[in-house]
């Protein structure tokens, strides 16, 4: 008699974290990467979801448009379609449709992966909920004392605000304003 062996997911919070984008006000995650995690191929997880449709309505799984598309390419980097990227837009799978996936690929992996990523969401709600409950509290003890605190006040809101981007450097080359004269050879 063999003794099944339960395998383990080795899948990190922080490999889940960096794969959540946020798309149309949603936190979700694309096919590939759901694919890549549950160790299938992308087309596999999308036949799947189409063999299932009625699984998936519109707020579980949409399918990105080419400039949401765009947009995520300039964020990770990866290669335009032309260069052999990827041929097709990508699906966006949310909180709730990543939920429907585990039962559609109905596998030991796909189990153990779900139950992380599952995780990974609800960490996610609980710091933006802190976020947004520190938010609160300056703002209250804001209206509680005078202007002399203004300015501590003003640091930490720039502290919880997204950081500034970096200005942009100039490629190229660039003449001088003065450029030196030149004297003609005789």
């Amino acid at each position: 008699m063999k003794k099944e062996r339960k395998s383990t997911v080795a899948v990190s919070p922080e490999v889940i974290d960096r794969r959540i984008y946020l798309i149309r006000r949603q936190r979700v995650m694309l096919d590939a990467d759901l694919a890549s995690l549950y160790g299938v191929e992308t087309k596999t997880l999308n036949r799947a979801t189409k063999r299932n449709r009625d699984r998936f309505p519109k707020d579980f799984m949409f399918l990105v448009t080419a400039a949401e598309a765009r947009s995520l390419r300039y964020q990770f980097g990866t290669s335009n379609g032309h260069r052999g990227g990827r041929r097709y837009l990508p699906y966006a799978f949310s909180e709730q449709g990543v939920a429907m996936l585990s039962s559609v690929l109905n596998s030991p992996r796909a189990i153990q992966v779900n139950i992380v990523i599952m995780r990974a969401f609800v960490k996610l709600r609980h710091v933006m909920a802190t976020h947004e409950e520190l938010s609160r509290r300056i703002d209250e003890l804001e209206g509680k004392h005078d202007a002399k605190f203004r300015v501590v006040f003003d640091a930490i809101r720039r502290l919880m605000g997204p950081p500034p981007s970096p200005p942009k450097r100039q490629i190229g080359f660039t003449a001088p304003a003065n450029p030196p004269k030149m004297r003609a050879r005789v």
